[in-house]
């Protein structure tokens, strides 16, 4: 009696999922990042420090070219980052957005939680913050994005992110003025699978504690201060040890309006699975934006995850990457598109 006793309660936590745990989960098929979250971990680290080394992995690798220095340069060339990171046990959140000549956003992220009392800092304050904490001030700039910015101004500055002013963005280089505003449906917008790979990962250990964070370079030919989805919290990532996690990947600028993590954490919360709770964040944006390029990743505390995308040409399925005990290695995963 009670070897079947035992034997029911082994089958019981491997339904509830508890084998999964610890994990590491994160967008894109960032391998590297995925084994140097699992080593932090797998060193008696935090998942804070899981998900810190992680992003900050991906930021040394400048993973395709979408995270880290050197790439998506803004519509004066200069390549700018946005980070966060979030504490499920405390709800503490470190972000940056804008920042400028730090190469380790993330790292920058972090010490705006633990070094001060305030969520989030922009811009060249956070720049110079940065420096004061330590951080080398180095130049973001490469020749690989000094040529990609070289380009975009022979092309007449196409694509750019401009509407109602003028010249007539769709056809000239600024400098832009205000025009009448038209009003206009939700229209079509510039696509690029390459310009939308933010890194987002969730760390979850043996207990339970939960932590999320993200990193990225944002949109290429950005206007030059213009924050995406990836540093705003609830939208780029959000962490519950309650709940799990979430974080999100896409065009920001539409996902943000949603707040797609948060979302897909309280609909766990309530009971929802993690691919449930992801596909019920991406339908919520579907109903206002049908054609907007987007993923998510969930999983929740007993080591269950998911993930979802909005089904475009550019974008049918959605490659993440996770490592648990059982697997011992960084595996790629895929979800089709809806």
């Amino acid at each position: 009696m009670g070897a079947s006793l035992y034997f029911f309660f082994l089958m019981l936590c491997f339904r509830l999922g508890h084998s999964s745990l610890p994990l590491v989960i994160n967008t894109w098929p960032f391998k590297s990042a995925t084994a140097a979250a699992w080593r932090a971990l797998q060193s008696g680290g935090s998942v804070l420090d899981a998900v810190e080394m992680g992003c900050a992995r991906c930021e040394v690798d400048q993973c395709d070219g979408t995270v880290g220095f050197g790439g998506s340069p803004d519509e004066t060339g200069e390549t700018t980052l946005d980070a966060m990171i979030m504490n499920g046990n405390t709800m503490e959140v470190g972000a940056v957005a804008d920042l400028r000549r730090i190469k380790n956003a993330i790292g920058v992220a972090r010490a705006v939680m633990e070094r001060t009392e305030h969520t989030m800092l922009v811009g060249e304050s956070a720049s110079v913050f940065a420096e004061n904490m330590g951080f080398v001030a180095e130049d973001l700039t490469t020749n690989k994005s000094l040529n990609v910015f070289s380009q975009w101004l022979k092309g007449n500055c196409q694509p750019n992110y401009r509407k109602n002013v003028s010249p007539d963005p769709s056809k000239s280089c600024g400098p832009y003025g205000p025009e009448a505003v038209r009003t206009q449906c939700n229209g079509e917008r510039h696509v690029n699978i390459h310009s939308h790979d933010t890194i987002g990962m969730i760390a979850i250990d043996g207990d339970g504690n939960v932590a999320a964070g993200t990193s990225t370079n944002g949109l290429t030919h950005k206007v030059p201060g213009r924050v995406g989805d990836s540093p705003i919290i609830g939208a780029g990532a959000y962490a519950d040890s309650s709940a799990g996690a979430a974080a999100a990947t896409g065009d920001g600028d539409i996902m943000m309006r949603f707040l797609p993590s948060y979302l897909a954490v309280e609909l766990m919360r309530n009971g929802a699975d993690p691919s449930a709770a992801c596909k019920s964040a991406i339908s919520r944006i579907k109903r206002h934006y049908s054609d907007f390029f987007g993923a998510i990743i969930c999983a929740n505390t007993t080591g269950h995850y998911g993930a979802a995308c909005n089904n475009v040409p550019s974008l049918t399925q959605f490659h993440f990457m996770v490592e648990t005990a059982e697997s011992d290695a960084p595996v790629l995963k895929s979800v089709a598109c809806f």
